[in-house]
Order: structure tokens, then C-alpha cells, then sequence
């Protein structure tokens, strides 16, 4: 197993009308996201399910699982990570681990915001960052980034559902025996985990 931490940059919070939720625990700067190590108890979370019913992530109860936080489907780079996994993801299911993605979109947003919104991915909505605070990836994006990615026609508040402007910081977990096993994160958000490494993690070959 290995563990690899890359940290660059971006930070803050704006106020709005949408649900507000409280963002003072999490870091201003993404360099400065604590990851939760290899080792560590993972902790369980809810998120929500495309048509909003509730996921409980009980790693007590769970098998081999491999948790891939991204920050949206407005996201190219998301996109692009998630569409180069369509050979990877069936691999890891066939061996028995569960895979799921956790995105800082709202519900109704997981699938119709993808480019490939036939994925037959597990989506998860994390609009509230409970999972991404929980492990340790959470950062306050600041005002002069949010109004950028409004001009990109990107708008944080609307894709999540809540004005306080957390993402997470890419990242992939592989949850074993209620540890964590496997952590790779990158707050260079053009970067990340490559399918093949992914498989290493799991202990798979990629041929």
C-alpha cells in the first residue's frame, strides 16, 4: 500500500440566499486539507442517491470499498476522470470491491450535469460535504473563485443547493476491514489518480 499527498491552492466563503450551513471547520486553503491517513478508522456518512433518498456509508458493514470524491459534473476534469474509468470500474466490481463516487452536486444533478450521463456509475450526492469533511478533503473555495467559475457559467450555490462554497479536494480511498487501506489526494484538480494505479491499490492488474 502507498500514500500519496499533492497540495497546491484555492480558499473561502461568500453569503446567499440558498441553505446555509456552517463552513468555519474546514480549511480556507486547499493546501491545508488533512486527508484521514492509511489506518485510520473510516468514518461512516450519509449522502443521497440521484433520486434523493438517503445513503448510509456504515464502514463497519461494508466490503472492500472504494470511495472517488470529485467536485461535479460541471467539472471537465471530473468528467474526463470519470469517463476514463468505464474499463477500470467493472474490474474492481467483478473482485468483489464496491465503488462510489461522491460529488458536491445536489441529487438531481449527479447524472444530467455528467457528458455521459449513461455512466452506469454508483453517484452519490455529498452537496452537504458531510463525507468529504469527514474525511479530511474539504476546502472553502474563495469569492474571487466562485465569481470565476460563475463567469465559466459554473455556479457553486446552484449546482449544490447551499451557499457555502466547500469542494473537495480529489480524492481516492479504498476502505477495507473499516480502514482505510489506500488514500490518494491532489488539490491540483487537473490531476488525478490514473485507472491503473487504481487497480494496483485493489490489488489488481490492469492487463
Amino acid at each position: 500500500m502507498f500514500r500519496q499527498l499533492l497540495i497546491t491552492v484555492v480558499a473561502a466563503t461568500v453569503a446567499s440566499t440558498a441553505p446555509s450551513l456552517a463552513s468555519d471547520d474546514v480549511p480556507t486553503r486547499a493546501e491545508d486539507v488533512q486527508p484521514i491517513e492509511v489506518g485510520a478508522a473510516a468514518p461512516g456518512f450519509v449522502a443521497r442517491n440521484a433520486d434523493g433518498s438517503e445513503f448510509e456509508f456504515d464502514p463497519a458493514q461494508q466490503d472492500r470499498t472504494l470511495l472517488i470524491f470529485y467536485r461535479g459534473g460541471w467539472c471537465p476534469y471530473c468528467n474526463r476522470h470519470l469517463m476514463s474509468l468505464q474499463n477500470v470500474v467493472p474490474k474492481l466490481k467483478e473482485s468483489g470491491v464496491d465503488v462510489l463516487f461522491l460529488s458536491a452536486d445536489s441529487p438531481e444533478r449527479l447524472y444530467s450535469s455528467l457528458e455521459d450521463e449513461t455512466l452506469d456509475y454508483t453517484l452519490l450526492s455529498d452537496a452537504s460535504m458531510s463525507a468529504s469533511r469527514a474525511f479530511g478533503v474539504a476546502f472553502q473555495v474563495d469569492d474571487e473563485t466562485v465569481e470565476r467559475y460563475k463567469g465559466f457559467g459554473n455556479d457553486l450555490e446552484e449546482a449544490s443547493g447551499f451557499d457555502h462554497h466547500i469542494l473537495p479536494v480529489p480524492a481516492v480511498y479504498l476502505i477495507e476491514d473499516g480502514k482505510v487501506a489506500f488514500m490518494h489526494a491532489d488539490s491540483d484538480y487537473k490531476k488525478r489518480l490514473e485507472g491503473d494505479k487504481i487497480l494496483s491499490a485493489a490489488g489488481l492488474s490492469g492487463d
